[in-house]
């Protein structure tokens, strides 16, 4: 009988071996912080080599921006579930800040956010492209929710940017107290975020909804 089976693909074995480099890294910089751990840990917990690391990434500092990158928060899919509901935008959005604070408070997020806080010191670049993927881009699909829903003849006071801006202002700065006080105490609790979503649409003149 012939072998039918074909050898692996060595851009697929390259492409898992990239994988597994970079959930390690991750999980080490987050459990032992950036500057601690060691290409030979991540080596050590992911396998292969630290050739293999050197030829797909070329340093720590680039290793360290794909873990990021790769696992960046953007609330991009969230806002685009809510917008594909047939739900009133009043329930949409306290839906959605429940989604979004899970999201940003996610300890392993805060845990990152740290990591590019202190690199953004040397790196500004660096933490100006994360700040782009993740915040930025977060914004820009809520100002588009809401010019969909303005156009839709929802009523709402102050033009989509602003309020897009204004929605998205307290998930971070949670995320930021968060990360730099490590824990301030607050309850972020149902409660919580039910009355400053009512506060929201109450400003914003979409109250009705509720």
């Amino acid at each position: 009988m012939f072998d039918l089976m074909t050898p692996e693909d060595p851009f697929c074995r390259l492409d898992r071996r990239r994988q597994a480099i970079v959930s390690a890294a991750r999980k080490l910089f987050i459990d032992k912080g950036y500057e601690r751990a060691t290409l030979g840990d991540i080596v050590q917990q992911a396998g292969g080599s630290l050739a293999t690391i050197y030829k797909l990434f070329g340093n720590k500092d680039a290793l360290l921006e794909a873990v990021v990158m790769e696992n960046v928060v953007s609330g991009e899919a969230l806002i685009q579930v809510a917008a594909s509901l047939r739900v009133l935008p009043g329930e949409a959005l306290h839906d959605l800040s429940k989604d979004l604070s899970a999201l940003f408070l996610d300890p392993e997020v805060i845990a990152l956010v740290r990591i590019v806080m202190a690199r953004s010191i040397s790196d500004p670049n660096f933490a100006r492209r994360f700040f782009e993927r993740t915040s930025i881009s977060t914004r820009n699909a809520l100002e588009r929710l809401f010019e969909e829903w303005r156009q839709k003849g929802v009523a709402m006071e102050g033009s989509p940017p602003f309020l897009a801006e204004m929605f998205m202002a307290p998930f971070v700065c949670d995320l930021h107290t968060e990360a730099i006080s490590h824990g301030p105490g607050i309850t972020y609790a149902h409660g919580r975020l039910r009355d400053r979503t009512d506060f929201f649409l109450k400003a914003a003149g979409m109250m009705v909804d509720r």
